[in-house]
């Protein structure tokens, strides 16, 4: 198998080494053309669906995780107040309500590096970091939605730091 070494380092489509990433990983994906790749990942709490949009224009890479939750009216001021607190823990990327479908995403953007071998430590970073927030707090987003908790207390519920070991 193709190494990321043995990729070309005139290498400008990002998405060239994400689909090499995704690849490697034996995540089910598709890719859009030169703009979009979409992966399934089956994350500690959830799946959801990994989404990377190449912006050449901006020479910017949004990369995205899209829970599969939708947030109804009934939900929706919490959710909102959820995501607030949340974002205000995050030191990269944020999450939003997607407003086409309703449903939670966490998302980010980077400007990729100029080579090939820094380009897939930069998307390999932004991926790992989609995974780890996902995984950290979609049981926040449970906790409101299906536990009927406040966000505060969803937030405390979740965020405990075990200390020593049982």
């Amino acid at each position: 198998m193709l190494s990321v070494n043995e990729l070309n380092e005139d290498q400008n489509n990002p998405l060239d080494i994400l689909e090499f990433i995704v690849g490697q990983n034996e995540w089910p994906y598709e890719r859009l053309g030169n703009e979009e790749i979409v992966a399934a990942i089956t994350g500690e709490w959830c799946d959801f669906h990994l989404r990377y949009l190449w912006l050449p224009e901006k020479n910017i890479l949004q990369c995205a995780g899209q829970l599969d939750i939708r947030v109804t009216d009934k939900h929706r001021f919490k959710i909102l107040e959820v995501i607030t607190l949340i974002n205000e823990r995050l030191d990269m990327g944020h999450f939003s309500v997607w407003s086409d479908d309703d449903t939670v995403m966490y998302r980010n953007s980077i400007i990729p590096p100029s080579n090939a071998t820094d380009i897939a430590g930069a998307c390999d970073f932004a991926t790992k970091t989609i995974m780890a927030e996902i995984d950290r707090y979609f049981p926040v987003f449970q906790f409101v939605i299906w536990g009927g908790k406040s966000p505060q207390d969803a937030i405390e519920a979740t965020m405990l730091d075990t200390v020593g070991n049982a």
